[in-house]
Formats: C-alpha cells, structure tokens, sequence
C-alpha cells in the first residue's frame, strides 16, 4: 500500500499509527514541508523510512496545473514501487486522472467544509478551484473514508452526495513518563491546570478565543503560530509550549488536568483524543463532531460564548474521559481502513 501524508499536523500521527499497525509495512510518500529530524526517528522506530516527495500539498499547491503535476507524480511514485493500493490522505490528490489501481481516499478536511464552519459564504477564487479538484477527486477516488459520521454529512452538503465509510480515528494510548507520580485509581498526580493544543495558526483551532480569557485563567498552548502557507496568529496571553515532539507532548499531557478545544472546525480532534486517554477532563466546543465523539464524556460550550464557566467547573471536577477514549483504538482505525481496501481485492 502507499500512504500519502503531510508531517504538518495530525495526519502524521494518523500515518504512523495506521502504518505501524499494518503486517505489512505500507510505502509512506510526505508531501509539503519535510519531516523533522524527531519525526524521521518516530517514522524509524516503526521500521518506515518515509519517502520525501518534494511534491506540494493540495492546499498550497499555487494552481489547478501544480495539483494535477502532483497526482501524475504519485502515480508515477505508486507504478515505481509496484503497490497494490493507494491510500490519499487528501481526495483533491485523486484528480480526475484514471489509476490503473484502487484509490481510497481519506476526507481528513478540505477547504469547502472549513471556510463554511469558520468563514460562510461564497469561496473565494483562490479555494473555489481547489473545492472543484476536491469535489473531482471524490468522484475518482475507488473509496472514501471519513473520520467522523458528521464530517461524512459535512463533505456531502458541500460537493454532492457521495458514498462514504466512516472509520473512527484512533492513537496510541499516551505512555507512562519516568517518575509521573499516580494517585487512585492510576489517575496522575497533577497540577489544576488548562491545556490546549493543535495548529494555533489555524482560524478553525479558535485558539484567540482561550487567548482573551487566558488573563483569569492560565492556559498553556501547545503547537505552531505560524503555517506552512503562511498564516500566522498573535497570542500574547497564552502560556505558549511551542511544537512539542511525542514526549515532550505526553508530559504536557501529564502536567494539566484539563484539555480545552474550542475549535469552530473539527473532522476529528486527535488532540482530544489523546488528552482524554491521559486522564484530562474535557471543555470542547458544541459542534457536532465533538457531540458524535464525546457527548456524556465532556463539557460542551456553544459557540461565541464564554467559556469560563466551564472550565473553572472542569478544574474544580474529578473524573476524566478515559472510558469514552477506550472507543477510538488504532486496532480499530486499522481494521476498519483495511476493511475497505480487502473490500475493493488489495491484498493487504
């Protein structure tokens, strides 16, 4: 199988976890920025050595001809490595091209589903033709996959009904830190404390939302402020962590006792998921990804309201959202993924 993959934010966690839990290792082709050395050694350990493809991502591909100029480059990659199957982790990658093998693509986000959740709206020229390649891409792909029930509903409002399996992300359960005191019940010994974490740079994160109220209450930030397409966001009141690698992320974790998502836009939320399996109690906003994941397991804040409340009950609270977590397991996202690709005739 070839996975394509971006090493900017959740995709690369996604990439590794389906890849490590495959018998068969897959080909990982990355496009956009290049991995980092951190990441490199993950990918390592797993027995992978991603391929940099120099090949832009769909969304900062600068036009129609660029994109199509990178599908021709991964069918080019997938003939040279002799694959069965092909795995896109963006639909607008599929292009109108015909593949002479099953391609299963992954509605992980685009462009047209975000600017409704965050902008509304007619789309601007500039992600107007990239919906259009997107909209094509669902029509070639052999497959389609969404992370979420509502984001499968989200992608057929916005380019047509289309056939879609939804198969739930999963990741690997946070591992113990050296020295990480436990209390009852294994729950870690922690300091009331509020984290978020995510692309900060992103509108959809809403992160300047947490950024207004961080004067009464301290909120650390885990992530980048500034994207690869050039998007940057002024924070001055969060307690800003940087990009953090795997453990550096594991003890941010581990040190908080609240995770806070206020996000407008969410196909998923891999950072929700793995707060809540390190023992975090959760403050998410009330969109209908987070009510499909997490409903019962977190306190919901509708949106454009002030979130203090809920996160002054949440620090003040005991409990934690492990139980949902146990839902949403890597042994889970895989069977499900190669569920769909046996189901087309890939032997994987």
């Amino acid at each position: 199988m070839l996975l394509t993959t971006d090493a900017v934010g959740g995709v690369w966690r996604y990439t590794l976890d389906l890849a490590a839990g495959m018998a068969q290792r897959p080909v990982v082709a990355v496009l956009g920025p290049s991995p980092s050395a951190a990441q490199r050694a993950e990918a390592a350990a797993l027995g992978l050595e991603p391929i940099d493809t120099g090949l832009p991502l769909d969304w900062t591909a600068p036009d129609p001809a660029a994109l199509a100029a990178v599908t021709a480059g991964l069918q080019d990659l997938a003939a040279g490595q002799g694959v069965q199957t092909i795995h896109l982790h963006a639909s607008a990658l599929a292009g109108p091209a015909s593949w002479p093998i099953p391609v299963v693509a992954v509605a992980h986000s685009c462009v047209a589903t975000w600017w409704q959740a965050v902008r509304g709206g007619p789309l601007p020229p500039d992600l107007a033709w990239r919906a259009e390649a997107t909209r094509i891409g669902l029509h070639t792909a052999t497959a389609i996959i969404a992370p979420t029930n509502a984001h499968a509903h989200a992608t057929s409002r916005a380019y047509g009904p289309v056939q879609i399996t939804t198969v739930h992300n999963g990741a690997t359960l946070p591992l113990p830190l050296a020295g990480e005191g436990r209390g009852e019940g294994g729950t870690p010994c922690r300091t009331p404390a509020i984290l978020t974490a995510g692309r900060l740079w992103d509108d959809a994160k809403n992160a300047s939302a947490l950024d207004r109220i961080a004067p009464s209450l301290s909120i650390r930030a885990a992530g980048p402020t500034t994207g690869p397409n050039g998007a940057q966001i002024n924070l001055p009141n969060l307690h800003l962590l940087g990009t953090l690698d795997a453990p550096a992320m594991r003890r941010a974790y581990a040190e908080a006792t609240v995770f806070a998502s206020l996000s407008l836009y969410e196909p998923f939320g891999l950072s929700v998921l793995e707060a809540a399996q390190a023992g975090l109690r959760l403050v998410l906003s009330d969109i209908p990804t987070f009510r499909e994941l997490w409903n019962g397991a977190a306190r919901f804040v509708p949106l454009g309201t002030d979130p203090r409340p809920a996160l002054e009950a949440a620090l003040a609270d005991t409990g934690d959202a492990r139980a949902q977590a146990a839902l949403y397991t890597v042994e889970k996202m895989v069977a499900g993924t190669l569920a769909v690709h046996r189901r087309l005739g890939a032997q994987v």
